[in-house]
């Protein structure tokens, strides 16, 4: 698929047209592996108040997939563009600097989600969700969501303040997905219990690059 095509749907997607100077980032090179998601049905879902009130964690998910569309929703409500004309976020960050990058495992493999052209792009074929987490129901559910952050991307701030940022705007993040799946009746929790090292190394970090939190979704069981 073409970059005009990709870039159209996104406009298409929120009715406008994305600026032709958003490029995609250099991780994802290899468009080769992008798989573009379908567009976001952003007219649905219920209440925010609905959502609010079922919002809750959720330990024992169900190994059933998720649809491509949810997929799609999912990510977009989790952290895709929702203004393609200028090409911000349905989360905060700071001076825009959209620095947290997520990371899809599922049983088909481990995929980095490319917000400006709303697809997935496929870095390994392995199923890596049992180093996700150490607790038993994060090898089983549809999906782990890994919020990374790239602390390039904030400057020459210090690393405390970048991590400060980081941990924020992945609560934002995180908090759109409690929200997204308390609406759409999928089981969702974020968890910090994760050895950050060894995940690092499966999914080939680079050094500027901090594992935050990660969160496991999925239907309940």
């Amino acid at each position: 698929m073409s970059t005009v095509t990709r870039r159209t749907f996104l406009g298409a997607a929120a009715g406008s047209t994305m600026l032709a100077a958003i490029q995609p980032s250099a991780l994802f090179a290899n468009q080769s592996k992008a798989n573009l998601l379908p567009s976001p049905s952003t007219g649905n879902g219920g209440s925010l108040l609905s959502a609010l009130k079922n919002r809750k964690s959720t330990r024992s998910f169900s190994s059933q997939p998720l649809s491509q569309q949810m997929m799609s929703d999912l990510l977009w409500a989790a952290f895709g563009v929702n203004r393609p004309d200028i090409g911000f976020r349905t989360a905060p960050s700071p001076m825009n600097t959209q620095e947290i990058e997520i990371y899809v495992a599922t049983a088909n493999g481990l995929y980095l989600y490319d917000a400006n052209f709303h697809q997935l792009v496929q870095l390994k074929n392995d199923d890596i969700r049992s180093f996700c987490g150490k607790q038993g129901f994060v090898a089983n559910a549809a999906l782990n969501l890994i919020y990374v952050a790239d602390f390039s991307k904030l400057g020459d701030r210090n690393d405390d303040k970048k991590l400060f940022y980081a941990a924020a705007d992945t609560g934002f993040i995180s908090q759109n997905v409690y929200l997204f799946c308390a609406a759409f009746g999928l089981g969702t929790v974020v968890r910090d219990w994760i050895d950050r090292q060894v995940l690092a190394e499966k999914i080939s970090l680079r050094k500027e690059q901090r594992i935050i939190l990660a969160q496991t979704v999925g239907y309940p069981k």
